[in-house]
C-alpha cells in the first residue's frame, strides 16, 4: 500500500493531502492519513501587477515548511506538488518555485488550465455512481474557475471529453469588480457581466450535451454548502455529496453580497481568509447555475469534497 502525498498551490489556498493508495477492480481508492488547507493568498495583487508579492511567497513558504515536515513525518514515498492560476500568470514565478525547491526538495509543475481540470474531474467523480453520468465538474478558484464534461465507468476510470479553464475566481473578480464592502449593486451587475463573459468561452469550449449531473468541488462551492446548512462550523462529512438547488445558490448570492464583513465573519462554516471574496465566489456560481440550466436542465449542484487534490494523489498512485 504506496502512501502519496498531494499539495495544491492555488491562487487562494495551499493544500496537503497525504493518503495510503489501493487498487482493486474498482480501480484506484484514497485513504487519507493527512488533510490540511491554509489560506495564504499567493495570488493577490497578481490580476494588476503581474507579479507575485514578495510577502505573499513567505506565507506560501511558512506553510510548505510545515507541510513538508508533515509528509516526511507520515512516510510519504511518493510527493506531487502542482501550482495552479496565480504561478502561471507572474513574470517573477522563479522566485516562487526556487523557494520551492528549496524547502521541498522537489519541483513544483505549472500545469495547464485543462491538466488543471482533468485533475479536478479525476479527484471529483471518484465517491458517484457511474449511472448518473455524463457529469459536469465545476472547480471555482481564487484565479480561475475549471468546466470538465465527462464519464465514469464501473470500474472507476474516470475519462474527460473536453475541459476549459478560465481566468476569474473569487479573488481575481473580487479585485477587479468589488471594491466595496458590501459592494454596490452596480458593482455586482458589473461583476456578473464580467463572470458571465469569462465563462461563455468555457461553454463554448466544453459541449454539454446528454449531461445528467453538475458537481462542484474546491473552496467557494464547499463553504457555500457550509453556510446553506448552517453548520456552526466547517463540517467536511456534513458537506461532502450534500446538494443546493439553484434557487438554493442564487439566495446565497443574494445573501453574500449584501452582508457585511463582521455579518459574513459571524457565518460558522466560513474561514477567515475566504470572508472578503466569498461574494465574488457566489456570483460565479450564480451565473454557473443559470448558464447549466439553460443548457442542461440541470437545477441543483452535488458538492463535492474530493477534488484536484485527490486527483493529484491519484495521478501519482
Amino acid at each position: 500500500m504506496p502512501r502519496v502525498a498531494a499539495i495544491d498551490c492555488g491562487t487562494n489556498s495551499i493544500r496537503l493531502l497525504v493518503a495510503d493508495v489501493t487498487t482493486g477492480s474498482g480501480g484506484v481508492d484514497l485513504r487519507d492519513v493527512h488533510r490540511e488547507m491554509r489560506i495564504v493568498r499567493l495570488g493577490k495583487g497578481v490580476d494588476a501587477a503581474g507579479r507575485l508579492d514578495p510577502e505573499a511567497i513567505e506565507r506560501t513558504r511558512a506553510a510548505l515548511v510545515d507541510y513538508t515536515a508533515v509528509l516526511r513525518r507520515k512516510g510519504a514515498e511518493r510527493v506531487r506538488m502542482v501550482a495552479t492560476s496565480a504561478t502561471r500568470d507572474a513574470s517573477n514565478r522563479e522566485d516562487f518555485f526556487g523557494m520551492v525547491r528549496e524547502v521541498l526538495g522537489a519541483d513544483a509543475e505549472v500545469i495547464s488550465g485543462d491538466e488543471e481540470a482533468t485533475l479536478s474531474f479525476v479527484g471529483a467523480v471518484g465517491d458517484l455512481d457511474p449511472a448518473d453520468g455524463p457529469f459536469v465538474v465545476v472547480d471555482i478558484g481564487g484565479g480561475s474557475t475549471e468546466l470538465v464534461i465527462g464519464d465514469l465507468s464501473d470500474d472507476g476510470t474516470a475519462t474527460v471529453r473536453a475541459a476549459r479553464s478560465v481566468d476569474v475566481g473569487s479573488v481575481r473578480l473580487t479585485e477587479r469588480c468589488l471594491p466595496g464592502d458590501p459592494p454596490t449593486a452596480d458593482d455586482v451587475a458589473a461583476a456578473r457581466e464580467v463572470a458571465a463573459g469569462i465563462l461563455a468561452d468555457a461553454f463554448a469550449a466544453v459541449p454539454l450535451d446528454g449531461a445528467k449531473t453538475w458537481v462542484g468541488v474546491a473552496g467557494t462551492i464547499t463553504t457555500l454548502s457550509g453556510i446553506a446548512q448552517d453548520l456552526p462550523e466547517y463540517d467536511p462529512s456534513a458537506v461532502h455529496l450534500s446538494r443546493l438547488a439553484r434557487s438554493d445558490l442564487h439566495a446565497l448570492a443574494e445573501r453574500l453580497v449584501t452582508s457585511t464583513r463582521p455579518e459574513r465573519e459571524a457565518m460558522g462554516a466560513l474561514h477567515p481568509g475566504r470572508v472578503d471574496v466569498i461574494a465574488a465566489g457566489s456570483i460565479i456560481v450564480s451565473v454557473l447555475a443559470d448558464e447549466l440550466a439553460a443548457r442542461t436542465g440541470i437545477e441543483e449542484i452535488v458538492v463535492s469534497e474530493h477534488d484536484i487534490l485527490d486527483g493529484i494523489a491519484r495521478s501519482i498512485a
